[in-house]
């Protein structure tokens, strides 16, 4: 898809629409292969045992919540029903967990509901129970789609496996989902299964520990992106650390003349060498994976004599615990890659 359709594009008298056309083709290939990607890298550290947890206070329905107004147009352009039921009031329902691995989990599930349902509803949400005296939260995705048949019920969770092998119904995907999701289950505490019958849909339940955060939850008032005005954005300057040199064109691109200043380095030494040298930059935007010096050295070193510039990592997504070490190392925030313009200019507007 990327690489036919971007040959496609270079033809000549393309009109406006064709044009159109081709880029929405290879923009969609692009997201199947990073999520393609992305799974790859997580089932890879996953085995490797190189896949850490990150506790925190994590609001269930806040992310239920968050995952209806997601997947909602979906359900909707499709015409099937979709619900959410919440087992706890928000009080109860704020634990103690990895909230990014239990978004991962709800998401793949959620994902393969709606790709494999094509009439009826599909419907999520959780219970607490008990299990030998100790609580646990029973979550759900139950769908009204193609179903699984008995003999595919456990191979669905092995690697590479899809539950319809049939070539007359192909489905996206590498087949690592479920793999995944399970995996992240049991490094939860928890368990995945599922009940189905071929036809008439299928039952995804999982459940994970359910322990509360002791000290009462205050909540926040949510801060609302606004990105960023052409007034500020002209006043600043702006080092770009990048040593990929597809990556540093597109910050050029969507920088280049509307801040004050662009500065380029390569490296993590060349960052600290020119935040020295220039302690009039207001912004570093700062790679994580570089040759001589990574991203997390160079951002402490840069913190012994610079504590106010706004330092932004950029990090894979697909590398769990990457957005944490950043602020650890002492960057004010992150963005994943592949950077979109409207997210960096929110985030410009956030610290400016």
């Amino acid at each position: 898809g990327i690489l036919g359709f971007a040959e496609l594009l270079s033809e000549p008298d393309l009109s406006g629409e064709e044009k159109s056309k081709y880029i929405g083709v290879i923009m969609k290939s692009g997201q199947r292969m990073l999520n393609i990607i992305n799974d790859l890298i997580d089932i890879s550290k996953i085995e490797a045992g190189q896949m850490e947890l990150v506790v925190s206070n994590t609001k269930v329905n806040e992310q239920l919540d968050f995952l209806y107004t997601f997947f909602k147009p979906e359900a909707e352009s499709k015409s099937i029903k979709f619900n959410c039921k919440k087992g706890l009031g928000d009080n109860e329902s704020n634990i103690i967990t990895d909230k990014e691995k239990l978004y991962a989990i709800l998401t793949n599930l959620l994902k393969n509901a709606m790709k494999y349902t094509h009439a009826g509803g599909v419907e999520y949400g959780y219970s607490q129970k008990g299990e030998a005296g100790k609580p646990v939260l029973e979550f759900f995705v139950k769908d009204t789609g193609i179903g699984i048949a008995p003999d595919r019920q456990q191979a669905i969770f092995e690697r590479f496996v899809q539950a319809d092998l049939q070539i007359s119904k192909p489905y996206e995907g590498a087949g690592l989902g479920l793999a995944i999701t399970k995996a992240y289950c049991e490094m939860l505490g928890g368990d995945l299964w599922v009940e189905s019958e071929p036809g008439k849909g299928s039952i995804f339940r999982f459940t994970i520990p359910y322990q509360v955060k002791q000290k009462p939850v205050t909540n926040k008032p949510s801060q609302k992106s606004i990105g960023i005005s052409e007034e500020k954005l002209a006043k600043l300057k702006i080092l770009a650390v990048e040593d990929d040199e597809t990556a540093d064109i597109f910050l050029t691109e969507i920088l280049e003349g509307k801040c004050r200043e662009l500065l380029h380095v390569k490296n993590g030494e060349e960052a600290i060498k020119t935040c020295k040298a220039n302690p009039d930059i207001d912004l570093v935007l700062m790679d994580i994976k570089m040759p001589v010096m990574d991203g997390y050295t160079a951002t402490r070193e840069i913190r012994k004599f610079n504590t106010k510039v706004i330092i932004i990592a950029q990090t894979a997504y697909a590398l769990a615990g990457d957005k944490e070490k950043a602020i650890a190392a002492g960057c004010n925030d992150y963005i994943a890659k592949p950077i979109k313009k409207l997210e960096l200019y929110n985030l410009l507007g956030k610290h400016f």
